[in-house]
C-alpha cells in the first residue's frame, strides 16, 4: 500500500517544491494539495472540518491554486505523484481545466492524480459559476468533456454544462488514456454509485476503518453490476487532521482494500513541516 502526504496551504512559508522534494526523498508515494479559490465573507453552510463553536480555519482562504502548486512541486521532483485533494470542478471552466491538467501531466511524465469534488459552500460555488444544487451532475459532465479533450485529436462534446464544436486541444496527458479521476466524498450510496459508474477510484474522508471497508464492498458490488472490474479501481483513503498515523491503522486500511492512504500534514511553516515529514516517515514508512 502506498502512503502520500497532504499539504493544506503550500504557500511562501511552506514551499510546495521543498515539501514535495523532501517527501520524495523520504519515500512517500504522492503529494497532494487542496482548493478554495475564494471564501465568501458570509456563507450559509458550516465547513465540514470545523467543530461547532470553533473559529473558521484560516487556511480556507489562504490556499494557493493547487495546479500551480503541483507544477512547482513537479518541477522539483522526479518520481512522486501529484494529486488534487480535491479540485472543485464545478467552479472551473472545463476546457481550461482540461488544458491545465494535460499540460501538468505531460510536463511531469504522467504523475498527476485528479481528485475531484463538488464543494460544500453554496455561495462560493455560485460566485464561481457552479450550479450548486446540481453540482455533482456538473462534475460528471465536466469530467466527461475533459476525457474527450484528453483523448481525441479532434475533440467535440455536447453536454448540459459543457458544449463545444470540433476543436483541437493539446498537449495530451502523458498518462493514458488520461489521469485517473478519483471521486471525493463520504460513505453514501450516491458517492458509491459515482465511483462505480464513471470514476477511476474513490477518495473519501472517513472516521473509521469500518466505514471505508463498507464503501469498498458496496462500490465493488456496484461496479460488477455495471460491467466494471473493481480490481481496477483506486481506493485511496484521505486522512483528516491527525488521522492514520500508526502502522496498526494503516495495516487495517490495507486489509480493508486501500491502495493508498494520504496523511494530512499539520505544520504550516517551512522548517516545521520538513521536521513533521521526518516524524511521519518514522511512524509509517519504517
Amino acid at each position: 500500500m502506498d502512503i502520500g502526504v497532504f499539504q493544506i496551504a503550500p504557500n511562501e512559508s511552506a514551499d510546495a517544491a521543498a515539501v514535495a522534494r523532501h517527501a520524495e526523498e523520504l519515500g512517500f508515494e504522492s503529494y497532494w494539495t487542496a482548493e478554495h479559490t475564494i471564501l465568501p465573507v458570509e456563507y450559509s453552510v458550516r465547513y465540514p472540518g470545523q467543530r461547532e463553536g470553533d473559529p473558521v480555519p484560516d487556511y480556507l482562504w489562504q490556499m494557493p491554486d493547487p495546479l500551480i502548486s503541483l507544477a512547482r512541486a513537479g518541477g522539483a521532483t522526479s518520481r512522486i505523484k501529484l494529486g488534487t485533494g480535491i479540485c472543485l470542478v464545478p467552479e472551473r471552466n472545463a476546457i481550461l481545466l482540461a488544458k491545465q491538467i494535460a499540460s501538468l501531466d505531460n510536463a511531469t511524465g504522467g504523475r498527476f492524480l485528479f481528485g475531484v469534488g463538488a464543494g460544500w459552500n453554496p455561495e462560493e460555488c455560485t460566485i464561481l459559476g457552479g450550479d450548486f444544487p446540481h453540482r455533482w451532475t456538473q462534475v460528471k459532465d465536466h469530467v466527461a468533456a475533459m476525457k474527450v479533450l484528453w483523448q481525441d485529436d479532434v475533440s467535440e462534446y455536447h453536454g448540459k454544462y459543457v458544449d463545444f464544436p470540433p476543436v483541437r486541444c493539446f498537449p495530451k496527458p502523458a498518462r493514458k488514456p488520461h489521469p485517473p479521476v478519483l471521486i471525493g466524498g463520504i460513505n453514501t450510496t450516491f458517492a458509491y454509485k459515482r465511483v462505480a459508474q464513471w470514476g477511476d477510484g474513490w477518495l473519501p474522508v472517513l472516521r473509521t476503518v469500518e466505514q471505508f471497508a463498507e464503501g469498498v464492498r458496496e462500490i465493488s458490488e456496484m461496479a460488477k453490476q455495471v460491467g466494471r472490474d473493481p480490481a481496477k479501481l483506486d481506493f485511496t483513503v484521505f486522512g483528516g487532521n491527525g488521522q492514520w498515523r500508526s502502522k496498526a491503522e494503516l495495516d487495517a486500511l490495507g486489509k480493508a482494500g486501500a491502495n493508498r492512504v494520504v496523511i494530512w500534514l499539520n505544520e504550516d511553516k517551512g522548517d516545521a513541516i520538513l521536521r513533521e515529514l521526518d516524524q511521519v516517515a518514522g511512524l509509517v514508512l519504517r
